[in-house]
């Protein structure tokens, strides 16, 4: 197993500990990892944000409903799915290309594996279009993350020279490849091996990077790769980073075990200037957003005792409420307007962002790996026509459950091989329109759900 996946693994394991058995303070995963690896990767709550991408699923961007600020009505699972223009099912096996993961763009897939750090994919056939070959070893747990006007944003290693001793020099560049043609158009030297959804993420007219110290973010011209303006904190503080219809916010905590809250601050897309939104009490881990709002969790308390689900909106209005999970959750995410939850022992409940309160529990509708295991669900995922969230199991198995009621509205399997004892395989569920991608290592399925009749 690689060094990555082990610190993977170790992140999902104690975020699940400090964020729903509340005992810990939210950057513990990277204090561990730190030590593990003797990496500097003090970007302690940034990193615990990544964590939360990966096991309490803050997936920036999933298909919401609308505001947080209130329950809208969701559509019924009634009409069926829709394929599209041009689509056919399909399957791919192709070593090299998918093991780190994809993300869907229009009518492509954009691709990382252990041979190539970016690959385009026609969503539609399968088919690769072009690949970024690897700079040295390829098996991380990155992917490319954006795109936007026709330009791929995406990790590679930042040097594939051996020091003189013959050891590696590690390092990651950000770097971002014209969509057309699989071209590198630019590199940015981060301070770090973080790649994850903290790392760099879009704003309004730049690209929002952790360059080039681990306590500065940096806006850097999404064409050529150049600093247009950069933020820095001061020492022994953390900030998260949540990006609000273009416009970046901070949450900042001092890195101590018990802070007295957390600030938010605007940051000004055009050049900097930050603005003060408002304060917060505690340590506030951020676990995705919904519309116009940052969905948070209060840190602390104890085991079953109830914590705080905050929303915050640009601009400085927020709701707080209790909300309770008794135990770590197995995935979790902010799906269509509700924080969607699956336990180890196979429920699925969905929450008010509004109440806090459940909705509803239901049988999640696959098979649940052990929790002891290297094993994981992946993050679910919602279509916002049919008023569906679906579900993947690391065997393939698929469910589809309407998101008013928890009903199960469809159920199927993907064919991307059985989980491997002793491996960390994360499988992956995307949508493409109506149709869904199922990942698992270098295995992609794409199949349409037959919901609705």
């Amino acid at each position: 197993m690689t060094t990555e996946r082990v610190e993977e693994k170790v992140r999902e394991t104690l975020n699940a500990v400090a964020l729903d058995r509340v005992r810990a303070p939210g950057d513990l995963a990277e204090k561990v990892v730190r030590r593990r690896s003797r990496r500097r990767f003090s970007q302690a709550a940034g990193a615990a944000v990544a964590v939360a991408a990966i096991s309490v699923g803050a997936v920036f961007g999933f298909g919401d409903a609308g505001r947080a600020g209130q329950d809208r009505p969701l559509r019924p699972a009634a009409s069926p799915a829709t394929a599209p223009e041009g689509w056919k099912p399909w399957r791919s096996s192709s070593p090299g290309a998918s093991e780190r993961g994809c993300l869907v763009d229009g009518s492509a897939l954009y691709c990382s594996g252990s041979e190539y750090d970016a690959a385009k994919v026609d969503a539609n056939t399968g088919k690769r279009l072009w690949t970024v070959g690897v700079n040295r070893e390829g098996d991380g747990i990155d992917r490319p993350f954006a795109v936007r006007d026709g330009v791929v944003y995406a990790y590679r290693n930042h040097t594939a020279e051996n020091l003189p001793d013959g050891d590696y020099a590690g390092g990651t560049d950000l770097m971002a490849v014209d969509a057309d043609d699989g071209d590198v158009l630019w590199k940015v030297k981060m301070p770090q091996d973080d790649r994850t959804a903290q790392a760099a993420m879009l704003i309004d007219g730049a690209v929002l990077a952790n360059t080039p110290s681990v306590r500065t973010v940096s806006a850097l011209d999404p064409l050529t790769g150049k600093e247009k303006w950069r933020y820095t904190w001061d020492k022994g503080i953390v900030c998260q980073r949540a990006v609000l219809s273009g416009v970046p916010y901070l949450l900042c905590t001092p890195d101590v075990e018990k802070p007295g809250g957390t600030e938010v601050l605007r940051l000004d897309p055009a050049g900097g200037s930050t603005t003060k939104v408002t304060t917060l009490p505690g340590m506030q881990q951020l676990i995705g957003t919904s519309g116009d709002r940052m969905v948070l969790i209060a840190a602390g308390g104890a085991d079953g005792e109830d914590r705080r689900l905050t929303t915050v909106s640009g601009s400085g209005e927020r709701a707080s409420h209790p909300y309770r999970i008794d135990g770590p959750p197995a995935t979790s995410g902010v799906v269509g307007g509700r924080l969607i939850s699956v336990s180890w022992q196979g429920k699925a409940s969905a929450y008010s962002l509004t109440t806090g309160r459940a909705l509803w529990t239901r049988p999640v509708g696959v098979e649940m790996p052990d929790q002891d295991t290297m094993q994981s669900l992946a993050s679910p995922v919602a279509s916002a026509g049919q008023g569906v969230v679906y579900f993947l199991g690391a065997d393939g198995d698929l469910s589809g459950l309407d998101l008013r009621t928890g009903k199960q509205v469809w159920r199927g399997h993907a064919d991307i091989g059985k989980p491997r004892p002793g491996q960390a395989d994360s499988p992956q569920l995307l949508l493409y329109e109506d149709a869904l991608v199922a990942r698992n290592g270098s295995k992609v399925v794409s199949l349409l759900p037959r919901t609705g009749g």
